[in-house]
């Protein structure tokens, strides 16, 4: 069974040796691949040293599109495997807890497993950046309120996932809302999700985050209401026609009420504004209508692919 191991790197030289050498411990019949984005300092230059150091499988790989999404795109498009491993390059994910974080994969149990930082505690005892957790903490849950799911950990960057999951999962996004994205993929489409319990380290003394708080955090929420039209369509434009008719009722009362008691209508102005609101929840309705029925075909269509794809699979 072969397992690949992806680390996608940016300027990370003071962690990622570190990082190859845990990781080709644990598992040395792994083949590890280091995606360097376009990194500035000696990150390549030292994956390049390890690798002839530990004489592991693998190699490095460079994506020049900048962003965390892009590296992993370009892994899981080139990289074949049975079951793959994502990680972060920045130390914080213990590489003794991969076995733990695999099994669930080699036992056909889970598509993606999860390697949960939240339960044990250490997330928030280690993470000295509060805003970014107060921000996980919301995106975990609207998710789990949008897909009435009980996801624990949205945004953990060490998972693995199974070959029928990775070349089955279109990343859409750019950056560091890949893993929001992923989750968000795997509930939609029913993929099994198993969650590990592991512990989180911050960063080492030196290291910085490519984590922006403020734009990331931004990005995050952007994709979820993308997430919320696009695969929740009926819901999405349902509610925008109900805050139309909700404005236009509002604003068409007052209207009403002078119609009825003097049979004259002085405040037009407000009488097409109420009517435009009304049209255009009705628009919007017709709208959610016609693409939950679009989207209930592109779901059918799916589970096709992945029928075909296990049972291509199956024959190879």
């Amino acid at each position: 069974m072969e397992i690949a191991i992806i680390i996608p790197a940016y300027n990370e030289e003071l962690t990622i040796s570190r990082v190859i050498k845990e990781f080709y411990s644990e598992l040395p019949e792994a083949s590890i691949y280091v995606i360097d984005n376009n990194s500035k300092d000696k990150t390549k230059e030292l994956a390049l040293k390890t690798y002839d150091e530990t004489h592991c499988k693998g190699k490095l790989l460079s994506e020049y599109k900048q962003g965390k999404a892009f590296a992993m795109r370009r892994a899981f498009m080139e990289i074949e495997a049975d079951i793959y491993v994502m990680v972060d390059a920045d130390c914080t994910y213990p590489a003794n807890e991969i076995k733990k974080i695999i099994e669930p994969i080699i036992q056909a149990e889970a598509d993606m497993v999860v390697g949960d930082r939240i339960t044990g505690g250490h997330y928030f005892q280690e993470n000295k950046r509060r805003f970014h957790s107060f921000g996980n903490r919301l995106v975990k849950k609207i998710i789990n309120s949008l897909f009435k799911a009980n996801i624990k950990d949205v945004m953990s960057g060490y998972r693995a996932f199974s070959k029928r999951f990775v070349k089955n999962l279109p990343i859409l996004t750019s950056g560091f809302e890949l893993e929001t994205e992923i989750t968000l993929h795997a509930l939609d489409n029913n993929f099994r999700i198993v969650e590990i319990p592991i512990e989180y380290k911050d960063r080492i003394e030196g290291s910085f985050s490519k984590l922006n708080t403020f734009s990331d955090g931004f990005k995050v929420i952007k994709r979820i209401i993308s997430i919320f039209r696009d695969f929740k369509p009926y819901a999405f434009f349902t509610l925008l026609a109900i805050l139309n008719f909700i404005a236009g009722i509002a604003v068409g009362l007052p209207v009403i009420i002078e119609f009825i008691k003097t049979r004259y209508i002085t405040k037009t102005p407000s009488a097409i504004l109420a009517t435009g609101f009304m049209i255009f929840g009705v628009v919007l309705y017709a709208i959610s209508l016609i693409l939950n029925t679009i989207v209930r075909h592109f779901k059918a269509d799916y589970e096709i692919k992945l029928l075909n794809f296990n049972q291509h699979d199956k024959n190879k």
